[in-house]
């Protein structure tokens, strides 16, 4: 549904990865190495479904995590999902590469606020923001620290995505070509990338403002750039695309409260490990010191309870809710929540655990990796 109804330039940025798309392939397949136990005659009742991770109590063990330009996919995308995630009790996290204000957003929809940053080589700029996403009390910073060199994306580089500066005539064929988008996007106002309102030097209008705004992520970001982060951002603090037990480790001797595992959706090292496959290797070397939370490839309830049985405190959605998005608007991205959650509740149901509480003590038991044929 969101194929018929995208632009091809906005549906390939959601659905593409890097170079043969080889890791993010595995992060799907992958789930398949790891069985779940079935257990019998013992179906509780009603089962809790409530966690709680990053010091708050979720209603589900899955979060909208951060996915750019969400505006694009429809009319006012960022607020219909987290309008969607306020209304299902769960956090929703806001991409640097947004069309809506967090301040706007705060204002307008409220529910439990996050927000992903891109830490950018003008620091003054970088404050700013943060000094933003402080005053509209987001309760938790992500920074991503693995896209300091972009990798190749075929996809977007043939259809122009965060290369082009404005419209060529072929790109206004593609757009045209989805005329209900289009009268869509017009009455809601030509988007833009809210946070760079006072900067015209990032051009005007989102491919323009997309294109600047990646070529000024800093490329010689640190470890000692986490110090300074900590050091300015009070909250919550999680370090975001670490793949190895070594990188989590340093991520908290500099501050960070919680990592995500996260290969930013296959779309920077094609090859690299799916992150499930990582988890258990990384929830060993830290877990109990710090949360886990993971992305990357879920596209099924059973998938998220195999992430939290091997030790995951909970999952960030990505792709699937912005595929809902793309379809069906908010009721698009209330539709993907409500299945998830019905897939999560029936294999409880037939794992014979009665919580997600329960599921996250008893997981080492409750799953297993499948034998190598």
């Amino acid at each position: 549904m969101a194929r018929r109804r995208l632009p091809k330039i906005f549906f390939d940025y959601i659905d593409g990865g890097a170079f043969s798309e080889y890791t993010l392939h595995a992060n799907e397949a992958d789930f398949s190495l790891w069985e779940l136990e079935q257990r019998v005659l013992a179906v509780a009742p009603d089962r809790d479904l409530h966690t709680s991770f990053l010091g708050q109590r979720h209603a589900l063990p899955f979060m909208l995590g951060p996915v750019g330009f969400l505006g694009l996919y429809s009319s006012r995308g960022d607020y219909a999902s987290a309008s969607a995630a306020k209304a299902a009790e769960i956090p929703f996290c806001l991409s640097t590469f947004s069309i809506a204000s967090i301040t706007e957003l705060r204002a307008s929809v409220g529910g439990e606020l996050h927000f992903q940053l891109y830490v950018l080589d003008d620091r003054g700029l970088a404050e700013e923001i943060i000094d933003a996403v402080r005053s509209a009390d987001a309760t938790a910073l992500y920074v991503t620290v693995d896209t300091t060199i972009t990798s190749v994306r075929e996809r977007d580089i043939r259809n122009g995505f965060r290369h082009a500066q404005r419209l060529s005539p072929g790109l206004l064929r593609t757009l045209l070509s989805r005329p209900a988008w289009c009268v869509e996007m017009l009455r809601a106002g030509i988007p833009s990338v809210a946070l760079l309102k006072d900067h015209p030097e990032f051009g005007r209008g989102v491919l323009a403002q997309a294109a600047n705004l990646s070529s000024r992520i800093d490329r010689t970001l640190s470890w000692s750039d986490l110090d300074w982060l900590r050091q300015r951002w009070p909250g919550k603090l999680l370090v975001k695309g670490i793949m190895t037990r070594e990188d989590a480790d340093r991520a908290l001797q500099h501050g960070a409260d919680a990592i995500v595992v996260s290969n930013h959706g296959g779309r920077q090292l094609d090859g690299a490990s799916s992150t499930i496959s990582r988890l258990p290797e990384i929830v060993e070397s830290i877990g109990g010191r710090a949360e886990i939370l993971i992305d990357g490839g879920f596209r099924r309830g059973t998938d998220i309870v195999k992430a939290i049985a091997l030790g995951a405190s909970g999952v960030m959605l990505g792709r699937a809710y912005a595929y809902g998005l793309a379809a069906g608007g908010r009721s698009g991205v209330s539709r993907i929540i409500d299945l998830l959650a019905t897939e999560i509740d029936l294999t409880l149901a037939l794992m014979g655990v009665d919580s997600i509480d329960t599921l996250r003590t008893r997981g080492g038991g409750l799953i297993r990796r499948r034998a190598q044929v």
